[in-house]
């Protein structure tokens, strides 16, 4: 379905994510959303978006990029993610960037340990459930826990992983704010109107905001941009699995007998989607030069360089 159908943008597109969730114009979404991830464990009064990228010590270490990045009003730091396709060491990827995070911190008095470290965590929404599931539920909440007692050993390091395909509840079986988040982000995009049982305030702002007739010429360009790419990515995905059906693939890659196959399909997956996040940029990019939008408005929309586009 073409996004000028639909009234409201999907919010597990990269584009919708971060119109609904980044920025200090819509800081409250955030907030609302993080303490009804917590569900009372913690209670955010405000954040402060913090800069997305950040470089290793050297040249030689990998620079990483998160989706979004804030801190709260006691210093814990958020990052949230957009996970779209399932891709090889998913979790391990998670753990490199909280691990970016610690050894960011600066803390003072060299020697001493007297200064406690922020509190850091990781929120991904998953539009795919998680080759390691813990459970069946749609949240998955980890720490670092006492494996004997199963307590928690340290409470100031975490992940929240949300998987919306495993929510399957209807609109009359929401139980709390929760539930109605996950039921927001999974069906926004097909509804024509709010459900009445997103009653509070912060629901009738997210839609709003989300409300196709609402965006920006500019914001229209890019968000159906984003999708006809996602369309041509999917397809390409789609012939792929054809050919291997046809060449009898399918079936040793399901039993893993075909280990290397499968071993350079997800890692060529991982560069892939790190890729085609980039390659995304530059043809959204070379479409909205080629239509003589500001360079300044493209930089910002796709996160390039102006050198970058200018190059285009």
């Amino acid at each position: 379905m073409s996004a000028r159908t639909n009234k409201y943008i999907d919010p597990l597109s990269d584009f919708g994510f971060k119109h609904l969730f980044g920025g200090d114009p819509n800081k409250e979404v955030m907030i609302d959303f993080l303490n009804a991830l917590f569900e009372g464990e913690k209670q955010i009064i405000d954040i402060v978006y913090n800069p997305t990228e950040y470089a290793g010590d050297d040249k030689d270490h990998k620079k990483v990029c998160f989706d979004l990045l804030c801190t709260g009003d006691r210093g814990e730091q958020f990052i949230v993610e957009m996970q779209r396709a399932a891709h090889d060491n998913f979790e391990d990827r998670c753990i490199f960037y909280l691990s970016r995070l610690i050894h960011q911190q600066k803390l003072m008095g060299k020697g001493s340990w007297r200064v406690k470290l922020k509190e850091v965590f990781l929120i991904a929404i998953l539009d795919f459930n998680m080759k390691n599931c813990l459970s069946d539920h749609y949240l998955q909440s980890i720490s670092l826990v006492n494996t004997g007692t199963g307590e928690i050993f340290h409470n100031g390091l975490g992940f929240k992983f949300l998987e919306p395909p495993k929510f399957d509840k209807k609109e009359d079986e929401l139980e709390n704010e929760l539930d109605k988040w996950v039921y927001m982000l999974k069906h926004m995009h097909s509804l024509n109107q709010i459900p009445k049982y997103l009653d509070k305030r912060i629901f009738q702002k997210i839609f709003n905001i989300a409300e196709m007739g609402r965006l920006s010429p500019e914001q229209q360009f890019l968000y159906e941009s984003y999708l006809q790419n996602k369309a041509d990515y999917e397809s390409v995905l789609e012939y792929a699995k054809d050919r291997a059906e046809e060449k009898g693939l399918e079936q040793g890659l399901e039993q893993g007998l075909e280990r290397g196959l499968e071993q350079g399909l997800e890692q060529g997956l991982e560069r892939g989607l790190e890729q085609g996040k980039y390659e995304t940029s530059l043809a959204i990019a070379r479409k909205m030069k080629e239509e003589n939008f500001d360079l300044v408005k493209i930089a910002g929309f796709t996160a390039l360089s102006i050198k970058e586009i200018e190059s285009l």
